[in-house]
């Protein structure tokens, strides 16, 4: 396949699961300025962008999934031809686990596109409800199965617990003004009690840490506030944890560079998501704030 060409602007292709939150994602990227095409077929993806060339340099998203199943076996070497050559495509994958997807389908009532029952026409029959959750499901593993490649290859974000405007933030510190740093370092807090982020490449388990939740006058607050941060500050093993994971991030950050990743994320769970993750997500991305690109998300704050 042949990408002899001088394309120039950020491309961001976008794709992911069915229901994972694509409409949300494409509304976010038009508002950033970007021209968006919907349900591209890959056979179309190099001509569209040498047009786009030929129109002058802007930013372009694109949205694939499995509306084009039969030509999804061509995107993935696409994508890495296009890259090899130097066009700068940031492939965007959005997840979300199956009852976060199957939860959605039944709120909107839409059908998954690779489910192959059809309306009978004759109301709904004994054992239907049974029969349509299997569907379901089986839809959305033969879903994951035909995008396994992509997703390897993409930054991925679990949607699964992300209310849209999540997902809209999110989405824009990924294609931000700094979309062309060569690897952007992602610190998350999260609650165990709510599953730990699918999208994390590094899971760290804080539970053990003393719980300022037992503090009746800290109970209320977050480990953004500074009565807090003392209260960790003081403890030894809040500052040893904190330290050994530093000093992991650091030995192996530029290894994960040199392999050409451009998104890694550090995943920090604690009971309630509230105090002791924040707090060590806050003071790791204020210690690795010199490697560039660093984005902070507190999972369970920003829920709320």
């Amino acid at each position: 396949m042949s990408t002899d060409t001088d394309l120039q602007g950020d491309v961001v292709l976008l794709t992911g699961m069915s229901g994972g939150g694509k409409s949300v994602a494409m509304h976010a990227l038009e508002d950033a300025g970007y021209f968006c095409v919907d349900n591209l077929p890959a056979e179309l993806l190099l001509d569209f962008l040498r047009l786009e060339q030929q129109r002058g340099e802007r930013r372009v998203a694109i949205a694939v999934d499995v509306r084009s199943a039969s030509s999804l076996p061509l995107l993935l070497p696409l994508l890495k031809d296009l890259r090899a050559t130097g066009v700068p495509v940031r492939s965007i994958f959005l997840d979300a686990n199956n009852e976060a997807l199957m939860r959605r389908f039944s709120e909107t009532r839409r059908p998954h596109p690779l489910r192959e029952d059809r309306d009978t026409g004759f109301g709904p029959l004994e054992g239907a409800a049974d029969d349509s959750h299997r569907l379901l499901l089986d839809a959305i593993k033969l879903e994951r199965e035909l995008l396994g490649g992509l997703k390897a290859e993409s930054t991925v974000i679990d949607t699964s617990q992300l209310r849209p405007a999540q997902l809209r933030a999110w989405l824009g510190d990924l294609v931000g003004p700094h979309v062309g740093a060569k690897l952007t370092l992602v610190f998350e807090s999260f609650a165990f009690k709510h599953g730990v982020p699918s999208d994390a490449d590094f899971v760290f388990d804080v539970r053990v840490l003393p719980n300022p939740y037992y503090d009746r006058e800290l109970r209320p607050l977050n480990g953004r506030d500074a009565p807090v941060a003392a209260y960790l500050a003081a403890q030894p093993e809040v500052g040893l944890m904190m330290g050994q994971i530093a000093g992991f991030l650091s030995r192996w950050l530029p290894n994960f560079a040199a392999d050409q990743r451009s998104y890694l994320t550090v995943a920090i769970g604690c009971t309630g998501g509230q105090h002791r993750s924040v707090y060590l997500v806050e003071m790791l991305a204020r210690q690795f704030s010199h490697h560039g690109h660093v984005l902070k998300r507190h999972r369970e704050l920003d829920a709320r």
